[in-house]
């Protein structure tokens, strides 16, 4: 018999039996549609937090104060002196000679305040800081001009600000630039506008109004010694781990201390994307093997069937063995009746699976992989193949006396 006379059969076969086949299909078809599924979930949730990271950037290294440490002065018992990031650290960490892979120091001063432009409010953060400060942050100037230098000698009363703020506080259409605006208590005029930035979890980077640090210390903060943080950007991401270094060590000889002992938490952005990477991959995995559990079960259920269907056709195999029907023609169309069963439950969860990722699920935007289309339907076809293959070779191994006695 040819693969087409086959394949005529086992399509006569399944259509006489239609509920029967596609509740075996309907296990085929849950089984692909969830692992492509879930692994679009799992590809999609990585990227969420990949970006986030990245908005970050990925060539920065976040210096964090963690409060006390060492001895102070000559008293009586054990006493501590403040951990602080000053004006001085900045300048040590600037110095090419000592740190020749740091590209920019930018020093934060950051408070929440509530902005106003006449009835409008806004509740946002103000961030103090330097020129420097909107590269390394991953910011882009969509109208204006940044922040100079001159800005920050002169304790100019300036800000460069982001998008909520401006929707918050003007109308649609108006033009912010040369506007003036409080700051809780401090009143800024606008000199630049930041173009959107995705949001990095339940944090609006968009409420943001940047200004020189030194006015922010004399006139919010009040912090005029100390910074709470420094972003350190190094020359390239491959430098990253290098820039950390430099900017311990300055940092533990400026504090009499060694690196070990250093009173500051360093945060390495490139360090923290590729164990995000690495742990989002690991979830993804095992998300798509929780997923292909069903295919397992599906193919036992077309084994189940075939079996069913080997038994009830028992005495057709007797006649066709018995008429000359070689081992192999059974065989191939038990077999190719297995493999169809495989063959329209992979299709038709291909097409759920493509379609439900196009939904977001629990918050997550999936994000569809061509691979797992391919594993999965690929795994259905050798899942119709494995377990069909038990039942054909029976069929095809019975004894045409023995069949033909069947009832």
């Amino acid at each position: 018999m040819s693969w087409l006379e086959n394949v005529r059969i086992s399509l006569r076969g399944l259509n006489a039996n239609k509920l029967r086949s596609s509740l075996t299909v309907l296990g085929i078809l849950i089984g692909v549609g969830a692992v492509i599924i879930l692994v679009a979930v799992g590809t999609g949730s990585s990227q969420a937090v990949q970006n986030r990271i990245k908005a970050l950037g990925t060539n920065t290294i976040t210096v964090l104060g963690t409060g006390r440490f060492g001895r102070g002065p000559a008293t009586t018992g054990t006493q501590t002196r403040a951990a602080t990031l000053t004006a001085a650290d900045v300048g040590l960490l600037q110095d090419r000679t000592q740190a020749p892979d740091i590209l920019t120091v930018s020093p934060v001063d950051s408070t929440s305040v509530t902005a106003t432009n006449g009835a409008a409010t806004s509740t946002m953060t103000v961030t103090g800081t330097t020129p420097t400060y909107i590269g390394a942050s991953d910011f882009q100037l969509q109208a204006g001009r940044n922040l100079t230098s001159s800005d920050v000698t002169a304790h100019t009363r300036v800000a460069v600000v982001g998008t909520t703020l401006v929707s918050d506080l003007f109308s649609a259409g108006a033009n912010p630039i040369g506007s003036v605006i409080s700051l809780g208590s401090l009143q800024v005029q606008i000199v630049g506008v930041l173009a959107t930035k995705g949001s990095t979890g339940n944090n609006d980077p968009n409420a943001v109004a940047i200004i020189p640090y030194t006015t922010a210390q004399d006139r919010l903060t009040g912090y005029s010694a100390s910074f709470s943080e420094l972003i350190v950007q190094s020359r390239s991401s491959s430098d990253i781990n290098a820039a950390e270094s430099e900017a311990a060590s300055i940092l533990a000889g400026a504090n009499h201390t060694t690196v070990s002992a250093l009173p500051f938490n360093f945060l390495n952005e490139g360090s923290l994307l590729s164990t995000s990477q690495s742990t989002n991959q690991t979830f993804t995995v095992l998300l798509g093997a929780v997923a292909a559990i069903s295919l397992l079960v599906g193919g036992i259920g077309i084994m189940n069937i075939m079996l069913v269907t080997v038994t009830e056709r028992t005495r057709e195999i007797g006649i066709r063995k018995a008429i000359g029907a070689p081992k192999s023609a059974i065989l191939g169309q038990f077999l190719t009746e297995a493999v169809i069963l495989s063959l329209i439950g992979g299709v038709a969860g291909v097409i759920i699976g493509v379609a439900g990722s196009h939904f977001r699920i629990v918050g997550v935007q999936p994000v569809l992989s061509w691979q797992s289309i391919v594993e999965a339907f690929g795994v259905a076809v050798a899942v119709g193949v494995f377990f069909g293959f038990y039942p054909a070779n029976r069929a095809a191994s019975m004894r045409p006396i023995d069949a033909l006695r069947y009832e």
